[in-house]
């Protein structure tokens, strides 16, 4: 019996490296994050405005159109990094980009924008965070193709960079288009 109680510990570690094992599966693709909203609808959004005095940002406006919805914040460094390639994603390949100023300070946002260039074709500001709970969001940066159809059609996680563009978005984008 006192051996038996002896082994339960080495069986209770064997089972648990057994299970850190599978969840860490050296084979599996690391950036890519499951997403529940993938085929579905994109969620309703309605935030006010980051530009002062300009109407406040909906979907409706971007219907019958592929969009990209990117989730930034002028605290976040991925974001500072990412957004040559946002300006890339908007000029060269005409997909529009809505921001989406993500707990972050109005102006501290505007800033931002000031400095680096404002890649949006509409900006809005989730102060709450609501909005990006309703998208799932793990943190920022994170992008989400919606179709002309208003479905969800990509999830990116993570700042984009030019190789995640040309590998990984480029095809997400033609997929969407068909």
């Amino acid at each position: 019996m006192r051996r038996l109680l002896y082994l339960l510990p080495i069986a209770v570690v064997a089972i648990l490296v057994a299970l850190f094992w599978i969840g860490l599966d050296p084979e599996r693709d690391k950036s890519m994050l499951p997403s529940a909203l993938v085929g579905k609808p994109a969620p309703a959004v309605d935030l006010p405005a980051l530009a002062e005095g300009a109407p406040r940002l909906t979907l409706d406006s971007f219907k019958g159109q592929l969009v990209a919805i990117n989730f930034f914040a002028s605290w976040c460094l991925p974001c500072r990094a990412e957004h040559p390639v946002l300006k890339e994603l908007t000029t060269e390949l005409g997909i529009p980009v809505i921001g989406i100023a993500w707990k972050d300070k109005p102006e501290a946002s505007r800033a931002f924008l000031a400095e680096l260039g404002d890649p949006y074709a509409a900006t809005g500001t989730d102060e709450s965070g609501r909005t990006g709970i309703d998208f799932g969001i793990t943190g920022i940066p994170e992008t989400f193709l919606v179709d002309a159809n208003g479905i969800v059609t990509y999830r990116f996680a993570g700042p984009l960079s030019p190789e995640a563009l040309s590998d990984v978005l480029v095809p997400a984008i033609r997929e969407a288009k068909k």
